[in-house]
Order: C-alpha cells, then sequence, then structure tokens
C-alpha cells in the first residue's frame, strides 16, 4: 500500500495524544500525577494538541475533503465513521476534565474516565479501520489491534514523563515505562514475525477462478500508464530496505527509549529532563518510521490482476 504521509502522522501523532489523554484521565483522578493546574494544562494541551494535529493532517487524505462530514452518517457499518465519531465525542468529556483541573482546581473522576474510555475507543477504531480489511492480509490478523493500543500506550507514557520531568514531580513507579516499551516492542515483533511466515491467501489463480488449469500468469498489462489503483494499492519495498527500516524502528522507537526510561531513577533535574525529551523523541520517530513500514510492507489483492503472483 503506498505509505501517506498524512495518515502516517495522523495515527503517530494522535496515538501519542490518545495515549497521553487516556493516562491522564486514569491517574489524575487518584492522585497519581500532580493536582497542579499549571501540570493539567501543559499535559492537556500537549494531548489535545497531538489528538487534533493528528485528525487535521487526516483530511489530506481525503479525495473530497469538503464532505468529509458525510463520514460521520455511517457509523453502522463503517469503522472509519466509527473513530470519528469517538473522536468527536471525546473531546466533549476531554473538555469538561481540562476545565476542572485547569480552572476550577478540581480533578473530575468522572470526566477524566470517559476521556480515557473515549480514547481507547478511538484508536481501537482506528486499527479497525484495518484489521477489517480482509483484502489486506498483511492488516487482517489478530496483531494489528493490539500493535495500535500498545504503541499509543507507550508513546503517551513517553511523553507523560517529560512533563512530569519539567515539573520535579515523582516519577511513576520504576517497571511502568519498561515494561510498556517492551510490551510494544513485543508485539511488533510478533506482527512482523506473522507477516513474514504467514503464508499466500490469495493468488492469481484463485483471484481469476483460473487456478485449476494451471500457473496463472499476467499477459499484458491491464494499463498503459499508471492508475489509482497501482498509485495507492502496489507499492512495493525491497525485502532488505524493509529489514534495515525495522532495525531502525526498533532502535529508535523501543531500544533506545527503553535504556532512556531508567536514567530518572539515577538522575535528577537537568539530565533527566534531557533523557526524557530524548527518549519522547526517539520514541515518537521510531513509530512514524514503522508506521510507514505498515503501510509499504501490506499487499492489497487487487494487485493480482496487475501481475502480482500471491497476497
Amino acid at each position: 500500500m503506498h505509505p501517506s504521509l498524512s495518515v502516517i502522522f495522523f495515527t503517530t501523532a494522535s496515538g501519542a495524544g490518545y495515549g497521553l489523554l487516556a493516562l491522564l484521565g486514569v491517574l489524575a483522578p487518584f492522585g497519581m500525577v500532580p493536582a497542579d493546574p499549571l501540570f493539567g494544562l501543559v499535559a492537556l494541551v500537549l494531548a489535545l494538541g497531538a489528538i487534533t494535529a493528528g485528525l487535521v493532517s487526516s483530511l489530506f487524505h481525503l479525495g473530497q475533503r469538503q464532505r468529509a462530514w458525510r463520514a460521520f452518517s455511517q457509523w453502522r457499518s463503517s469503522w472509519l465513521s466509527r473513530e470519528g465519531v469517538a473522536a468527536v465525542a471525546t473531546y466533549l468529556p476531554a473538555g469538561l476534565f481540562g476545565i476542572g483541573w485547569v480552572f476550577l482546581g478540581t480533578v473530575s473522576k468522572a470526566a477524566g474516565l470517559l476521556a480515557a474510555l473515549g480514547a481507547v475507543a478511538t484508536v481501537f477504531c482506528t486499527s479497525m479501520i484495518y484489521r477489517s480489511l480482509k483484502p489486506v492480509p498483511r492488516w487482517h490478523n489478530r496483531w494489528v489491534v493490539p500493535n495500535y493500543l500498545a504503541l499509543g500506550l507507550m508513546s503517551g507514557l513517553l511523553w507523560l514523563v517529560l512533563v512530569l520531568q519539567i515539573f520535579g514531580a515523582r516519577p511513576l513507579p520504576a517497571a511502568t515505562v519498561p515494561a510498556a516499551i517492551a510490551l510494544a516492542a513485543v508485539l511488533k515483533l510478533g506482527y512482523w514475525r506473522f507477516i513474514d511466515a504467514a503464508p499466500a491467501t490469495s493468488t492469481a489463480g484463485s483471484a481469476t477462478g483460473l487456478g485449476s488449469f494451471g500457473t496463472v500468469r499476467l499477459l499484458e498489462a491491464p494499463h498503459t500508464s499508471e492508475n489509482y489503483l497501482l498509485k495507492e494499492m502496489g507499492f512495493s519495498i525491497a525485502r532488505k530496505h524493509a529489514a534495515k527500516l525495522r532495525r531502525i524502528a526498533m532502535v529508535l522507537g523501543f531500544g533506545l527509549p527503553f535504556m532512556l526510561s531508567f536514567v530518572p531513577f539515577v538522575a535528577s533535574g537537568w539530565p533527566a529532563i534531557a533523557a526524557a525529551l530524548l527518549a519522547a523523541i526517539l520514541g515518537t520517530v521510531g513509530v512514524f518510521v514503522e508506521r510507514w513500514l505498515f503501510f509499504a510492507e501490506a499487499r492489497h489483492a487487487v494487485t493480482l490482476y496487475y501481475g502480482r503472483s500471491e497476497v
């Protein structure tokens, strides 16, 4: 599949934003993060800013952006529509949560938990957009949803740790961040192992119904020039390049943040802040590379009609 930068930025930024919002909604009402209104303002602006930036960027992938509002009407059958509804609905409890925390000095447990639930539901709907697509076997599997949720949690935690360090607050329990990073890394490695080992679900023979007569090969290209289907769904990446990018994603997105997550427990002040900032930035860059690969390595069944032998 063609890796659209707008969608990759959307899934990276909004995933981190929703992860951070969910953590704030759960931790703040129980006193596990500072109740300071300034802390709430900075953390919520960071979370909602990332969410909004991601949602706005996703509009650039639409062919007719002025008709985007129509997507909300298909929530009964479309995960894309459900994602939009969940994303917009989450702003209400998040707004009430923020107003109470920042302006009234009251951290509402109900609003926080509803905001956290909306954040998780939105990321779940985003993952189901891809999980539900049977023509793309590398998306239509049990690994996709856990990966999206774990990456959102990891990204949100890395940015939360940064805000905690800036305000000099007590860090989260020592195992929290490393465990979240390790979980996300294990799930990502599991996903890659699965798609590498999974047998082809469709071939040119099964797609055309001619497989019983022998091997089916493309005699002549259906088009003399590239069309929309080839541009969006015929993208391919060399195996060696994919392997290199996987290593980059693992090192930047998981390995280095994992090691940096221990710095706040052996240092304080600016060294701890610098480590937290570097971990958050590297983690985000690593997730961006991982998101690019998620699209680039996917294979749509329609490409069987354009020369691919199997998907």
